[in-house]
């Protein structure tokens, strides 16, 4: 693309700003539909650079949408800025090294994906103001990707109906195109409600809902057996039913976490782990009512989009490493097992490198899958819309995400380097789609191809909203 050359150096004006901007959030980490904060930050950059912003999107206050131009296609880039329980660390120390306070933290790389996202979003919008294109980009803040869905509900809500492209990236061990696969899931909390007894001179007149529980987990252990080899179904006690064991516990709660391949796969597991739950409301005496949290689905794959990516990664090259990125590499490197390395370079089909602490390649469009997949809300995205992932090197060859390890790499030179080059990857791909309709109507018609043979149907039941306050999380 002739005009590409300029869109790095208009990313690369931003490098501090968006810098600091990346260390911000990650100095202030919030969890799902709490991210007051780092939406107030991302807010103040987004109208500081001109954009027309407008928060509380689809009944969620922590998701915003900054745009810039009028008319033309419209570009999404997708970032997000939520982080996880449990994973509080001091950033650039390769020894666990919790911080004080709620305990916190970006174990997965969201403060770098909401800071690159819309640093390229704001290249996108100075390149057209440079090359007079008509075309109107926007910055998509997307909270609560971790368990909470929040693009889910903002697809329901029609905000992706007039996008044309979504864009975005994540960080990662390696630099490539995000292979579209990912599993759609649903988090379902069944509580069962018993009769409260004194355990010792009157059981016979209980039912026990902690009993119901617990068969309905050994029940769905049973089905593990028989679910297809990429299911996937988890679970975490909300309610105990309490901590009194003289008495019969009268109400406890369940949340099963159940995933499978794509949608209909997920509807057809789900009826399996709820007909659990009938018997084991049935053998104990009880009573049982479901209510899903929050689903997403599997991601679409788009091939013009990501043909469009690899190429632009491939112009642009892994991040460049010094001297002291691989250093602090080793040193994290230290920190990991065997079983971690082998897990980064089995995703790419290659033979673990003693010597390569931080990954020096762009992976082929096509690597043929390895290990498991997770996921994500970005699924739902790329039903609405034509959609296309980058994952770019951030951190050590190994590093396993949701872990303090990965916390401790959030603000290193190295992930700020792979920030910044995801951010031009991705004004790239969007600066090629404006300049080219051609690109951009093979994408739109290969999506409208893969909804002719499985049209989307949102796995979030209607009267379900976003669990935004304290009671629905």
């Amino acid at each position: 693309m002739s005009n590409a050359d300029p869109i790095w150096t208009l990313v690369d004006r931003r490098r501090a700003a968006y810098t600091a901007l990346s260390d911000a959030v990650f100095d202030t980490p919030e969890i799902a539909y709490t991210e007051t904060q780092a939406t107030a930050l991302h807010k103040a950059q987004a109208e500081a650079e001109g954009f027309r912003v407008t928060e509380g999107l689809a009944g969620i206050p922590t998701a915003l949408l900054a745009e810039a131009g009028t008319e033309g296609p419209v570009i999404a880039i997708l970032g997000e800025y939520d982080a996880l329980p449990g994973l509080s660390q001091e950033a650039g120390q390769a020894v666990h090294t919790p911080l004080p306070g709620a305990g916190h933290g970006h174990g997965c790389g969201h403060n770098l994906l909401g800071a690159g996202a819309l640093m390229a979003a704001v290249a996108v919008k100075d390149w057209l103001a440079d090359t007079g294109h008509a075309a109107r980009i926007r910055y998509y803040g997307c909270p609560a990707e971790e368990g909470g869905a929040a693009k889910a509900f903002m697809v329901r809500a029609g905000l992706f109906d007039d996008v044309d492209a979504a864009i975005t990236w994540h960080a990662a061990t390696y630099t490539g195109v995000a292979r579209p696969k990912s599993l759609a899931n649903s988090r379902i909390d069944f509580t069962f409600t018993g009769k409260a007894a004194h355990a010792a001179a009157a059981p016979h007149l209980g039912r026990s809902a902690l009993d119901a529980v617990e068969l309905m987990n050994i029940g769905v252990n049973y089905l593990r057996e028989h679910m297809p080899d990429d299911a996937r179904v988890h679970y975490a006690y909300l309610n105990a039913g309490g901590a009194a064991p003289n008495v019969v516990p009268a109400e406890a709660t369940v949340r099963q976490l159940v995933r499978a391949r794509d949608l209909k796969g997920l509807r057809d597991l789900v009826a399996r782990v709820r007909a659990i739950a009938d018997g084991a409301a049935l053998m104990t005496g009880t009573r049982v009512t479901a209510r899903v949290h929050t689903a997403v689905s599997n991601l679409l794959g788009n091939r013009p989009l990501e043909e469009a990516m690899q190429t632009s990664l491939e112009r642009l090259g892994p991040p460049s490493w010094d001297s002291d990125d691989r250093s602090f590499a080793t040193a994290m490197r230290a920190t990991l097992t065997e079983e971690d390395i082998a897990a980064s370079y089995a995703v790419l089909g290659l033979t673990p490198d003693p010597e390569e602490v931080l990954s020096t390649l762009v992976a082929p469009l096509d690597t043929p899958p390895a290990g498991g997949e997770g996921s994500t809300d970005v699924g739902d995205v790329s039903w609405a819309v034509p959609t296309v992932q980058a994952r770019v090197a951030t951190c050590a060859i190994g590093t396993p995400f949701h872990t303090w390890q990965l916390t401790a790499q959030g603000k290193a030179p190295a992930a700020h380097k792979g920030m910044v080059l995801a951010a031009k990857a991705m004004a790239t791909v969007a600066a090629s789609l404006i300049e080219s309709p051609a690109t951009l109507q093979a994408a739109r018609d290969a999506h409208r191809k893969a909804l002719s043979k499985d049209p989307y149907e949102c796995p979030i039941p209607a009267d379900i909203g976003p669990p935004v306050s304290a009671q629905d999380t």
